[in-house]
């Protein structure tokens, strides 16, 4: 086999930065994932400072952080890293599912929000997903962050000019339920392909550039509603493999 073939056919992996106060869990996690045949640990970080720093300098595809450090919190720090590196997507991961956490963690630009109780499968997964330009909520901060927003207060027609189609509602609550383009193809029996030119058209229509600000849009409109979310029977799935404190 010539070395040019076989390099054609290494695909890259996708690098990461992660940032948490917590030595234990921070090296625990970063040798779990390094474990993954397409993920690359390349900086880990102990506070909000210094993940901004190594992202400036390293330039990661995800930085997985937690919200709450010390120096700089996981909030700012999402905000410095994504105005320095806005192709750089967030995985905000935290051990708590406040409301207040998620809405601040979504506004400032994190592509998803993750509970350190998921399963280390969730997280890896996740990380593809984002990865790949999309998002993902984990489905309690899901909850938290539509039953924040204000849906009864009779503004629920939804608007003439965006005349979205069936279809398009249909993928947009599937949207909702944090699945990717691949599953929401499965699950209609359509290709991914056609999935995601329904996505370009809905956002066209829509205004919007992102999933998060898709959903939250007809969300606001009274078109998705929290049944069309993952029904939540507690704190987490599985038992976690991920190192937990």
């Amino acid at each position: 086999m010539s070395t040019a073939s076989s390099k054609g056919n290494v695909r890259a992996k996708i690098r990461l930065l992660i940032a948490d106060d917590h030595p234990v869990f921070r090296e625990g996690l970063s040798q779990l994932l390094e474990e993954e045949s397409d993920l690359e640990v390349v900086a880990v970080a102990e506070d909000g400072q210094e993940a901004v720093s190594l992202a400036q300098e390293c330039l990661p595809d995800v930085v997985i952080l937690d919200v709450a450090m010390p120096k700089l919190n996981g909030i700012e720090a999402t905000k410095q890293i994504k105005a320095a590196c806005p192709n750089t997507a967030i995985i905000a991961l935290s051990a708590y599912g406040y409301e207040s956490y998620v809405l601040a963690a979504i506004g400032a630009g994190a592509t998803a929000y993750l509970l350190k109780t998921e399963d280390l499968g969730e997280l890896v997964d996740a990380i593809r997903v984002v990865h790949a330009g999309q998002t993902v909520l984990d489905p309690i901060a899901a909850h938290k962050l539509f039953s924040r927003l204000d849906y009864a207060t009779g503004n629920l027609t939804p608007k003439a000019p965006h005349q979205l189609k069936q279809r398009e509602l249909e993928i947009l609550r599937l949207v909702a339920r944090g699945i990717t383009n691949k599953q929401i193809a499965a699950e209609l029996i359509i290709s991914e392909r056609t999935v995601q030119t329904h996505c370009v058209n809905i956002f066209k229509k829509l205004g919007v550039s992102s999933r998060t600000e898709a959903v939250l849009h007809v969300f606001k409109e009274g078109l998705i509603t929290l049944d069309d979310l993952p029904k939540v029977s507690g704190v987490g799935g599985q038992a976690a493999t991920m190192p937990r404190f």
